[in-house]
């Protein structure tokens, strides 16, 4: 898996289970961070599946995700990790969002996680590649203490829960990185069937 997130590697490997596949997070096999140059999540999903497994020989997954916020014109969209400064912590990241945020009333708070998924095998330049979105709305303030990244402040339409106050299974239920994943692996069964 080409990530060393440790939120991405759980729940990646929860999704991918059944295929009787281990999930080996690249950075435990020496795989660089590879440079996400990309200005979409697509293009950063396959950069990074590409680089993972061209260091390694063997097949790579790789996603590239983030939020997406109405009021801020869909930032910060590819720059979601990195929003608050390339070496920035989730909270630093929320803080920002949070301030830009100030003011904005409840009813223009729509957001939505965007995730795209990539498969790729050593020396194919093909790739599979599945996407899935997670429409809600943005928080004024954290809730929860689970997930990552932005979890805490992204309110689930459906449950009324943040992101964060969701069981991994209900998160890998409604997820963006849920439905990309499942999406990807019945096109990777189908593949190799």
């Amino acid at each position: 898996m080409a990530t060393g997130n440790p939120g991405k590697i759980s729940e990646i490997a929860r999704l991918l289970d059944d295929l009787g596949v281990e999930v080996v997070a690249q950075s435990e096999l020496g795989v660089s961070d590879a440079d996400e140059t990309g200005t979409s999540f697509a293009e950063n999903s396959l950069i990074k599946a590409r680089h993972a497994s061209s260091e390694t020989g063997l097949p790579a997954i790789a996603d590239d995700s983030g939020l997406v916020v109405d009021a801020l014109g869909g930032r910060p969209g590819v720059y979601s990790a990195r929003y608050a400064g390339a070496d920035a912590t989730d909270d630093e990241n929320i803080d920002k969002l949070l301030t830009e945020l100030a003011g904005v009333g409840e009813g223009s708070r729509g957001a939505a996680f965007h995730c795209v998924a990539t498969f790729v095998m050593p020396g194919e330049s093909g790739a599979v590649v599945a996407e899935g979105i997670w429409d809600g709305t943005i928080l004024k303030e954290r809730q929860g203490d689970g997930g990552f990244g932005y979890d805490p402040i992204f309110l689930d339409p459906a449950s009324g829960l943040s992101s964060a106050q969701l069981t991994p299974q209900q998160k890998n239920a409604r997820s963006h990185r849920g439905q990309a994943l499942r999406a990807l692996v019945e096109q990777i069964k189908k593949r190799f069937r």
